[in-house]
């Protein structure tokens, strides 16, 4: 109990500092000197402790379960492991919101820190900003959405955290995605105050694109780990379903990828500046787009954290006010630019860069689309639809194909100005005997075999483009990584969705069945208590045409508290292939249904998407 009004006040206090550091940075940007900017850093220091002192108090209230605190009680159990009750903390709305605000201060703090030699007002500007933001959430937090609120008579035991939370990916899941949405905020706010300044320059760019890309590396982490999760946890054989709350996490990272490009613009070229604004209140807008969807309760989904309309309003509201603001500003400030007239030539790189932010604006509108659809025609004609993978797939794979042959030629254009003479006719010859390769293939295994055949072929002709950039000293090493990555990450995840083949069918002990020249074999179960839950495991030997066996042992876990009964697949990975396989109890402990899949070069995926957060993470670190 104590530790929650410990937790209460702090936040308390940090509020108060933040409604106080936006009116000091105001007085600052008008009034500089040594001693104020000192001062600024020493509030900044204290906003961001107080955040800590408040979310290391809840962390304790988890850890000793205390259930005077509702958020405790509702989430978190006497016998749940250490580890998923330190976890538990961010794994439900409040811990979650309190968590955002951790990032949003110490993102600050740090800006702070290691921007000394931007301009003092920029500086105080970019901290107006971010404590609008700061405050916003403090309030959300205090209003509606308290970690510490009290519960007496105080129960003997929680209500426990929902099992599928309880799992190691998830755990780290949560706080590195939120590095990548709230890093938005910084950018957001810096974007906000070098436009009052009218500082949008190369110089700005360079300082910028440093934060660009650090939250760019952290929300790609951040998804890639939630994949991951939701491959071999939640039973679905799969990494991405376009799940609504999959979908919001994408949208911004689409958004920071057209940033990340178009500040290399500016840096270089000193054009796109508005573009670059515009880009960079998107960004934060869709991360606010998915705090609300997932917070207002109008999404369906096993990630949503709450369904409590005022909150969604809140939320709303403040992302209204925000937007108003930006578009305010824009217009005021943005015909101000010096910009100096250049002109875009059709064959440079630049140009290249520009037709490839068209085409993630394109997807980004799809993804947006298909995702809010159904909440405005449940709203509007209450009839409930859902948008699955043929839509998406439908209006993704023909324009990706041209995205991925941009991506390929681009890297090899001048700045300025280029000529079409220096695409070589053996560059276009490579490209059609990909587009055969491809074709020879997929040509048995897709019923669109057109697009499918280009997209393989664009993907395999970005590869070997890649490779060569990659060899070659003379080109951007993170960038042909990164491009690099991308190819095997579109070229896995097409062959995966063409070649994985799935068996289904209900199998009791002892029995056998045959589903292509394997035989599939149910050995036995055994069962095993734990600590907080009830463990079934099965016993499946697979033996192929060539008498060779493997074992595996997907598993069922029956949770005390609360009381539910999940399916934990177990997975066989190799360099070309994965056997997956997840079990689900019919009838008592006698007949099961039993799913087994081969996913083809899943382990790809995801080396795949670590090369491209690689490519970022090493050119965070170049020197300009």
């Amino acid at each position: 109990m104590i530790s929650s009004h410990i937790g209460f006040y702090s936040l308390l206090l940090g509020f108060v500092i933040s409604v106080s550091l936006l009116f000091y940075s105001i007085f600052c940007f008008k009034k500089n000197n040594q001693n104020i900017n000192q001062n600024i850093f020493s509030f900044l220091f204290l906003q961001f402790f107080t955040v800590v002192i408040s979310f290391l108090s809840l962390v304790y209230s988890f850890v000793i379960s205390d259930f005077s605190n509702e958020t405790v009680y509702n989430n978190s159990h006497s016998t749940k492991p250490i580890f998923y009750k330190i976890t538990g903390t961010w794994g439900n709305h409040e811990g979650s919101l309190l968590l955002w605000l951790l990032v949003l201060t110490l993102f600050i703090f740090l800006f702070i820190i290691f921007s000394k030699k931007q301009p003092a007002k920029y500086r105080f500007l970019s901290i107006f900003f971010q404590q609008i933001i700061i405050s916003g959430f403090f309030l959300f937090l205090l209003l509606t959405s308290n970690p510490f609120n009290f519960l007496f008579p105080v129960p003997n035991e929680g209500l426990g955290l929902n099992p599928i939370l309880q799992d190691p990916a998830l755990a780290i899941h949560p706080p590195i995605l939120y590095l990548g949405y709230v890093g938005s905020s910084i950018i957001f706010s810096a974007s906000l105050a070098s436009l009052v300044q009218n500082n949008i320059n190369r110089e700005w760019a360079i300082h910028i694109k440093k934060w660009i890309q650090a939250a760019w590396f952290f929300l790609t982490i951040g998804i890639l780990l939630g994949s991951i999760w939701a491959y071999y946890e939640l039973g679905w054989g799969g990494f991405w379903f376009w799940d609504p709350v999959e979908n919001v996490s994408l949208m911004p990272w689409l958004c920071l990828t057209a940033l990340l490009h178009t500040v290399i613009v500016l840096e270089k070229r000193n054009l796109l500046k508005s573009w670059t604004l515009i880009l960079s209140i998107a960004t934060f807008t869709f991360s606010m787009i998915g705090t609300f969807l997932v917070r207002s309760g109008i999404l369906n989904s096993v990630h949503t954290f709450a369904n409590d309309p005022e909150r969604g309003i809140f939320i709303l509201l403040f992302l209204f006010s925000l937007i108003i603001l930006s578009i305010i500003l824009f217009f005021i400030y943005q015909g101000k630019e010096n910009t100096s007239q250049k002109n875009f030539f059709w064959i440079s790189k630049e140009t290249s860069i520009l037709i490839n932010n068209w085409f993630m604006m394109y997807f980004l509108s799809v993804v947006l689309i298909g995702t809010t659809y159904p909440i405005f025609l449940e709203v509007i004609v209450n009839e409930k639809i859902s948008i699955g993978p043929p839509f998406f797939n439908k209006l993704l794979i023909p324009f990706l194909a041209l995205f991925l042959i941009f991506m390929a030629i681009g890297p090899k254009l001048n700045w300025i100005k280029d000529s079409y003479k220096k695409i070589k006719y053996s560059r276009i010859v490579l490209f059609f005997i990909c587009i055969c390769i491809s074709f020879y293939l997929i040509k048995k295994t897709s019923s669109e075999i057109l697009f499918t055949s280009i997209l393989g072929g664009a993907g395999l002709y970005l590869l070997f483009v890649t490779t060569k950039e990659f060899l070659n000293k003379k080109y951007n090493t993170s960038q042909a990584i990164s491009h690099f990555g991308f190819s095997i990450f579109i070229l896995s995840i097409l062959f995966n969705s063409l070649f994985s083949s799935e068996f289904s069918a209900n199998m009791k002990i002892g029995q056998e069945l045959i589903y292509q020249k394997e035989k599939i074999k149910f050995l036995k179960i055994k069962t095993f208590d734990k600590e907080n839950y009830k463990s079934v495991v099965a016993n499946f030997e697979i033996k192929d045409e060539k008498n060779n066996i493997i074992s595996l042992y997907p598993e069922i876990r029956i949770y005390n508290q609360p009381k539910i009964l999940t399916s934990e697949a177990d997975i066989i990975s190799t360099v070309f292939f994965d056997k997956f396989m997840v079990i689900n109890l019919l009838k008592g402990e006698e007949i099961f249904n039993v799913r087994y899949q081969t996913k083809p070069f899943m382990i790809w995926i995801w080396i795949s998407v670590c090369l491209i957060s690689f490519g970022g993470i090493l050119s965070l670190f170049k020197r300009h």
